[in-house]
């Protein structure tokens, strides 16, 4: 496209970067807006969550775990809330911004993440380095079940993860998605998609990440999921993940906190209504 069909203001990485790093919930009983990512195996969850944390630290990081060389298999399997450290030594906090990662959704049943579990996550109910079985949901029986979620463990955002590179979605995975939707509707949980991969599925971008709203495949590509997931176009935000860089770059950052921002606006919205 000569013009880009979505406007982003590219210059604007420290404004956008001090919203998300001043961001406080206002509530008493809430220390951390909770955002839940879920999606297929090999979308790249764990990958963003690194580059977010990247962008908020202002430097290379690593707090989850990532493995490229299994990228169609599961490499995270137990519940594990992701926070973004500010400061150092005596004077070290942590960001009112953290993330919370799960096993990836598969075609099939008994293999993947269970739907049930991550409807139970949105509740609360999933106790912090609980392991995942996709034969079997948590039960209340289960050590890792949270019998008294407060306000603060509840999921405040449900983010789903999809790489534009990926060919059509299965059936059975929509239909969990589907289903997960559903609940997290039910309950009046804000919901984004976030599209990862959009240098390696589109040339173009690949050369220039500002061509990113200029290209018509990646647009298609996001109505294509508006349609799938059910997710409107305005919550949809493609992202480029860090994989190859050792350094930061603005491009790349300026995209990652174009979706914070509005993580974070999602959120406020949603812990002011609970």
């Amino acid at each position: 496209m000569d013009k880009p069909w979505r406007e982003l203001q590219w210059g604007r990485k420290q404004e956008y970067l001090q919203y998300a790093q001043e961001y406080k919930p206002n509530r008493e009983d809430i220390k951390y807006l909770r955002v839940l990512l879920y999606g297929p195996v090999g979308a790249g969850r764990s990958s963003f969550i690194n580059s977010a944390s990247n962008v908020l630290r202002g430097r290379m990081t690593s707090p989850a775990l990532v493995c490229d060389a299994v990228a169609s298999q599961n490499f995270t399997r137990k519940y594990e809330t992701h926070k973004f450290i500010k400061g150092r030594g005596s004077s070290k906090t942590f960001y009112p911004l953290v993330f919370n990662d799960i096993m990836g959704m598969e075609d099939g049943t008994n293999r993947g993440i269970h739907p049930d579990d991550i409807k139970l996550a949105l509740r609360g109910h999933v106790k912090e380095g609980y392991k995942f079985n996709p034969v079997a949901p948590l039960t209340q029986d289960d050590p890792g079940y949270n019998p008294s979620p407060s306000a603060d463990d509840k999921v405040h955002v449900l983010v789903c993860v999809m790489s534009a590179n990926s060919s059509l979605i299965k059936s059975s995975v929509l239909e969990k998605m589907k289903s997960i939707r559903e609940t997290a509707s039910d309950l009046g949980i804000p919901q984004m998609l976030i599209m990862t991969h959009i240098d390696a599925a589109c040339n173009e971008t690949w050369k220039d990440l500002r061509n990113v709203y200029k290209s018509k495949y990646l647009r298609k590509k996001m109505k294509d999921f508006s349609s799938a997931v059910g997710i409107p176009m305005n919550c949809i935000f493609p992202v480029k993940n860090y994989s190859e860089e050792i350094n930061l770059n603005d491009d790349i950052d300026a995209l990652i906190l174009s979706a914070l921002r509005k993580m974070v606006d999602f959120g406020d919205d949603f812990i002011e209504r609970i």
